[in-house]
């Protein structure tokens, strides 16, 4: 290692990753290490990966090879789930490498947590694995939970990341209130299936509850969960707390009930209607956003069909849309009668373009309402953030800054999004 002491943290992938690589960076920083500048070499690159999809694999090497070229002479560390996925990847990580001055250092998941330690093995204490402030954004995800234990046929996740485990709620709060401390107004709970979170007999209704009584903390949101884990405590929960937002990121992957059926999905579109349906009786403007996975084997037309019926019928506020791609060691990856390349390509173009037909027809709604809308960003005329139901807002001012929540009143919806002005 050179004197100076600086590093950089690549992220590819999911929340979960985004708050690891925090941790990562904040016990680098209270170890005297500072982030590179733009133009500058590290001494310390960590590079956090992901496998969920054959593109998530392509954009993890490239940036693990882009790193190696960047920063000549630096340490690269490679974890995540990229590194899970066989013997033969991880000596692919380890060839691109082989032009540096310094081997490639994998860890492993299991150990990822104990990151720090692998990588300074003669260090004799190390700051905590947690994070108090989260690089250049203005909500901070805080992991609540890891792994998952319900093996879609599609998903290599129960593979790479192991079975699923809470963290204890006292970490959480604690973590939590030191985030409030430094400044943030929203928190995210994140996590590979928090639907799963429990902590003795407690379960993720009852820590949303305890976040909810965090003094100072502003917004609480709630990541991505199955419609089957929408139970009333966690309903009310989200509905009744006074910081959490009515907006939550509810999975669906399929419209069609004999594609979630071989997805090994634990509902059927019904379950999540009836899940949605519960939350819009109690607040009608209880906003949605979505997975939805495009071509999984065997998606006939009647199969698509349904999808689209149902973002027409949800009225998501965003859909993410996925192109079906098989991963090695699942089930899926064995079946029969795949959807071609040029049909999954020209089914999610027409998902896509139902899905931005409908978040606008949602917006409309919202047209002349007063929203809370939390600044994030400045723009050339103004500035962004999303509202409490998680629409994007673009606000007409010149004096506002970032992490500031304002209430907007909503004057015009725009392909882009909404607009509206301070009151």
């Amino acid at each position: 290692m050179k004197k100076k002491k600086t590093f950089s943290v690549s992220t590819l992938g999911c929340r979960t990753n985004q708050y690891e690589s925090s941790a990562y960076s904040n016990q680098l920083e209270k170890m005297g290490y500072t982030r590179v500048k733009e133009g500058d070499v590290a001494n310390l690159c960590i590079i956090n990966t992901c496998t969920v999809t054959k593109s998530a694999d392509q954009r993890s090497k490239a940036k693990i090879a882009q790193e190696i070229k960047k920063h000549p002479g630096a340490k690269i560390v490679v974890t995540g789930c990229l590194v899970e996925s066989s013997a033969e990847v991880r000596e692919e990580i380890l060839e691109l490498g082989s032009s540096s001055a310094l081997p490639i250092q994998i860890v492993r998941n299991q150990e990822k947590e104990s990151l720090i330690s692998e990588v300074f093995p003669d260090e004799e204490n190390y700051p905590e694995f947690v994070i108090n402030q989260f690089e250049a954004r203005t909500r901070a995800f805080v992991k609540i939970q890891d792994g998952c234990n319900s093996f879609c046929t599609y998903c290599i996740i129960p593979y790479v990341r192991g079975r699923s485990r809470s963290r204890k709620i006292p970490e959480i709060l604690s973590e939590i209130r030191s985030l409030v401390e430094s400044g943030y107004k929203e928190v995210v709970l994140t996590g590979i299936n928090i639907g799963d979170f429990e902590d003795g007999d407690q379960r993720l209704s009852d820590l949303i509850r305890l976040v909810d009584q965090v003094e100072g903390l502003e917004r609480i949101r709630v990541s991505s969960i199955d419609p089957d884990e929408v139970d009333d405590p966690l309903k009310d929960a989200i509905l009744q707390g006074k910081n959490t937002c009515p907006s939550m990121h509810i999975v669906l992957q399929s419209g069609s009930n004999s594609i979630l059926k071989r997805m090994n999905r634990k509902y059927t579109r019904q379950m999540f209607f009836d899940s949605l349906d519960r939350l819009r009786e109690d607040n009608p403007d209880f906003t949605c956003t979505t997975d939805i996975i495009v071509g999984f084997p065997g998606e006939t037309e009647e199969d698509f069909a349904d999808t689209i019926d149902a973002v027409e019928k949800a009225e998501f506020a965003k859909v993410h849309m996925f192109p079906y791609s098989p991963r090695k060691r699942t089930k899926a990856a064995l079946y029969k009668n795949p959807v071609s390349p040029e049909e999954i390509k020209r089914r999610k173009t027409l998902l896509l373009h139902k899905a931005e037909e409908v978040a606008y027809k949602l917006r409309e709604r919202f047209v002349g309402k007063t929203v809370y809308v939390l600044v994030e960003q400045k723009m050339e005329s103004g500035f962004f953030g999303h509202s409490e139901h998680f629409l994007p807002v673009y606000i007409q001012s010149t004096s506002l800054k970032q992490n500031l929540l304002v209430p907007v009143k909503l004057t015009k919806n725009t392909p882009m999004g909404l607009e509206g002005i301070c009151v």
